[in-house]
This record gives C-alpha cells, structure tokens and sequence, in this order.
C-alpha cells in the first residue's frame, strides 16, 4: 500500500492528517512516515498517531524521524506543512512581519498569505522548501507532493517553476466557507453544491445551488431579514458580506483573512470598528495544545488519543482517489494552463479538480466575471514578483512586491514602504541568507507550525 511521508509532523496538520488517512478502510495498510525537526514534537505526534492506530487495532505502520532523506525513500507521497525560523503564528519572526509593518500603519489580521508580512513569509520559506523539494526529486520523483503550508499559491507557483515534481497545493478555506453558508441558509451541508474558482484565499462561489435551486436569491433575502441582523454569521461576516453586496458574489476564506487582501477595509480604526475586525496579537509562545490535541481523547495532554472519523482536509481523499481508482472532486490549487482564461497563465489559480489513478486532473473554467479577475489580478502581480525573488535571489524583485500589496500601496509613500521593508529585511536576519550573492550552503530549516 501508499507510503506518506508527512514533513514538519509536529504542525497542526501531523495529527489530523494521520487520522484522516487511517480512517480510509482502504488506505489503512498504509505506511505514514512522520517528519520534524523538532525530536519533542515529533514524539508527541508520533505517539499519539500510534495511540490512536492501536486503539482501533489497524495495521497502519507509523515510522518517525528527524532526517527526511531516511524516510523519503519509496515514498508515494510527501505532504508538506512546515513553518522556517520559528513558528507559524506565534514568536519570531512571525511577531516581526506583524508589528513592524504596525509601526508604519499597516494593520493585518493575519499575514500568511498576501500581505507584507505573507511577503516575508515566504522569502523565508520558498528556498528551504524548494531544498526539501531537491530532495523529493532526488530521492522519490515519482511521488505527489501535497502542500499545506501557506502562502499557498507562492509557493506552488515556485515549486511549479523550479521543480519537476506534481504537486497540489491544499486548502480548508472553501469547505468551511460552504459549512458557513449551509448553516446560515438553514440546509444541510450535504444539498449545498458549488462551483468555486479563483485565487488561494479570493476564490469566488461562482454559483451556489440545491438541485437546481439558485441559492443566491435565498441568501439575499435571508441577509436583507431583520430577523437575522444579530445572527453570529451576519455580525462576524461583515467584509465578505460587504464584498458580495458590491461585487455579487460570496468570495472564500473568511472576513478576517479577506480584509488584508482588499485596501477597503483596515485602512482607519473607524473601518475596523464598522467592519467588526480586530488586530493581530502575536503570542511569545507556542499555544499549550494542538488543536488535534483538543479533539482527542485520553487521560489529559500526555496521552491524548485520536478519534478515527475524516476531517474537511482534501489529503486523505486525494490519496485514496489514486490509490482506489475512485474519483475524488476536490479544489485545489495548481498552475493556471488555461484553466481561468482571464487570469495570467503560468500563475497560480484555485479551481475544481478531478482525481483518480492516473492523477489529478484541474477542470478549466473560463473567463470569472472582469470585475473578480481584476481584484484577483492584484493579488496575483504580488504573488509574481515574490516568486521571481525567490527563483532569481533578486532582492529589488522582493520590494516591488510588497510595493504593490494592495492594502500597503493604499496608505503609503513608496519611501514609508521602502523604509519598512529595509527594517523587516534587517529583521529576519540569516533567514534570508539565501539572497546573498556570495552565499553557497545549505539553508537551515526549522518546522514549527
């Protein structure tokens, strides 16, 4: 059966993903192989996935390890879910890509994906990812790489340009979108059918229907009805809704996330206020528990034990889709060759995607409507120039980014932002050794998300 190699198993994903694999009857002969370069996290996760596999009495065989090239060999599939220099939401050099660009006005809610701070972010990762990549394609190149670290579409915009791999990049944000609004229009998940494209993070519910039923004419209503004006999704849906009421169409993601994409909505505190949003605080720490951890059962933090049912992640089902025959409908995030017409080609695009044993198959889409493209459009010129950065070590290509971030160009002299992008520069510090001319070594990973 399929070996997996999960890299950076010590994030929130090692857990969940694991328990996803082995709840597949069909996939529970599998090998998981459990990746970090953190020995502490990695016997955390590791004994809970074995826990959990004993529990239910399941062949699945768990190996673990800090050295990915002991554990690539063979591999059908590495997924990859890792955090460079520190952790993902927490600590240096997170805290820095938040509060530095605070200093100069720039208020993001969570800076992982398109924003300043999602700029640097990748800057950090994109080369020790794409050195992980190296090994992938040394080691096991006929394997699937499954990505679930984020900024998503940079960084399967890079692994597609520089690497010769197949690889999908995987996200939760269009599920629980579609969780959100099933539950608002009082239907069951399972009679809510949508087709979404787009981008990572600015995918659009192109049309969103039971049956035949159109349920934007229901949605419409239910918003417009007073009776749901203090309702938990209306005060906490604020931007999207706004976005839909002026654009007509829900996009994914979620209001937080979405308002640092757009330069509408966290340009004054009066804006924040009106559109219900907070500013980030970045804790010091790494959070007590995972949320795997949360989900489990056992006898407190030390011996937590999974519970064998799916989560909304895509991985698992991919997996079995290749392994089974069985076709998996999925979104996922893959080159743009044609696939949304009216988005630059060879960009990275969010789009329905079909699966079996001969692979993952993207469904072309058209033309989205000019005015979606066009806010789409925005996002992707940063996303480019990240990319070009990072494949040609060009540092200016680096400010051009973040120069046209759509919420930064908004508020900002380009001084101001030159002057915020030397001080973030000089902040990470050795993270972006990569884009020193003279430098020849190996980059050093940490993976703590």
């Amino acid at each position: 059966m399929a070996k997996i190699v999960i890299i950076g198993a010590g994030s929130g994903f090692g857990g969940r993903l694991s328990i996803d694999i082995m709840s597949h009857e069909e996939l529970q002969h599998s090998t998981i192989c459990l990746c970090d370069r953190s020995p502490e996290r990695l016997e955390l996760v590791a004994n809970y996935v074995r826990r959990t596999a004993e529990k239910y009495r399941l062949p699945t065989k768990i190996e673990a390890g800090t050295d990915r090239t002991e554990l690539l060999p063979g591999a059908d599939y590495v997924i990859t879910s890792i955090s460079v220099g520190g952790g993902a939401y927490y600590g240096h050099p997170y805290k820095a890509e938040v509060e530095i660009p605070r200093k100069y006005g720039i208020e993001q809610s969570v800076a992982d994906t398109c924003s300043i701070g999602a700029v640097f972010r990748f800057l950090r990762t994109g080369p020790v990812q794409q050195q992980i990549l190296r090994d992938v394609e040394r080691i096991c190149p006929d394997a699937y790489l499954l990505n679930h670290t984020n900024p998503m579409a940079m960084l399967i915009w890079l692994h597609s340009a520089g690497t010769s791999l197949r690889n999908v990049g995987l996200c939760h944000g269009i599920q629980h979108t579609a969780k959100r609004l099933s539950s608002f229009l009082g239907i069951p998940d399972k009679e809510l059918s949508y087709h979404v494209a787009g981008i990572n993070h600015m995918a659009w519910f192109l049309e969103m229907k039971r049956g035949k039923e159109d349920l934007y004419p229901l949605l419409r209503a239910k918003i417009a009805d007073s009776a749901h004006q203090d309702s938990q999704f209306m005060q906490t849906e604020r931007v999207r809704l706004e976005i839909m009421n002026q654009f007509g169409y829900f996009p994914t993601e979620s209001s937080h996330h979405d308002s640092e994409y757009l330069p509408y909505f966290r340009r004054t505190p009066e804006l924040l206020a009106e559109y219900g949003l907070q500013t980030r605080v970045v804790p010091n720490e790494q959070p007590k528990n995972r949320q795997w951890m949360k989900e489990a059962e056992g006898d407190g933090e030390s011996a937590p034990v999974g519970e064998l049912k799916k989560s909304e992640e895509y991985t698992s089902g991919i997996i079995k889709a290749i392994e089974t025959d069985v076709p998996f409908r999925f979104n996922g995030n893959v080159m743009n060759t044609g696939l949304i017409t009216n988005l630059p080609q060879g960009s990275c695009v969010e789009v329905p995607c079909l699966v079996d044993a001969r692979g993952i198959h993207p469904c072309y889409v058209g033309d989205l409507p000019s005015h979606l493209a066009a806010l789409n459009r925005s996002n992707i010129a940063v996303q480019e120039l990240a990319v070009q950065a990072v494949l040609n070590r060009d540092r200016d290509a680096a400010f051009y980014a973040c120069a046209l971030d759509p919420l930064t160009s908004s508020m900002l002299s380009l001084p101001k932002i030159r002057a915020m992008f030397e001080e973030l520069w000089a902040a990470e510090g050795d993270l972006l050794q990569w884009f020193d001319p003279s430098f020849r070594g190996d980059l050093q990973e940490t993976y703590a998300k």
